[in-house]
């Protein structure tokens, strides 16, 4: 699912695009002694992550949906961070039986505690019905259609938040 994703995207002119797979960031569970929120890290592990996510003006999350939910690997990978996520844009690709948008909706929570942008489209996936035996996604017009109204937001949005971002130094 990333792969089309970063591949569509990639045919682009108007935005740079990088996969970032959590598999390549394994943290453990967050052990920060304090909040992200209220200081800096100490954990080399966690200043890496840092390092990692904050160059980027937007986030498009791809996520499956496990039980209802965004999988904890994900959950824990935004919590390690807080700064590093504010003012910014974020929209969303998501996929399971309904389409993930369970999963969307808890993202589009956390992602507002943070105080990024949710840009406001998304592409639903499922894989009940885009999916052959469960495991072969095949893109139809529409998801694609989907994908780029969605990243035409996510590019206006973080434009948009720029100078926010620049005058908060975020």
């Amino acid at each position: 699912m990333a792969r089309w994703v970063l591949d569509t995207a990639s045919q682009r002119t108007d935005v740079e695009v990088e996969l970032i797979d959590l598999r390549d960031h394994p943290l453990p569970h967050l052990d920060e002694p304090v909040a992200p929120m209220f200081g800096p890290s100490v954990h080399p592990h966690t200043r890496a992550w840092a390092e990692r996510i904050a160059p980027f003006d937007g986030y498009l999350i791809v996520t499956p949906e496990y039980n209802g939910g965004i999988p904890g690997v994900l959950k824990n990978a935004i919590d390690h961070l807080f700064t590093e996520w504010t003012n910014k844009a974020v929209g969303f690709v998501s996929y399971g039986a309904g389409g993930g948008t369970r999963a969307v909706v808890q993202l589009r929570t956390i992602c507002g505690t943070l105080g990024m942008a949710d840009v406001g489209y998304q592409v639903a996936i499922s894989v009940l019905t885009d999916f052959e035996n469960f495991t072969t996604f095949t893109p139809r017009d529409h998801h694609t259609d989907a994908l780029h109204k969605t990243l035409d937001q996510l590019v206006a949005w973080s434009t948009a938040l720029a100078p926010l971002r620049a005058l908060v130094g975020s």
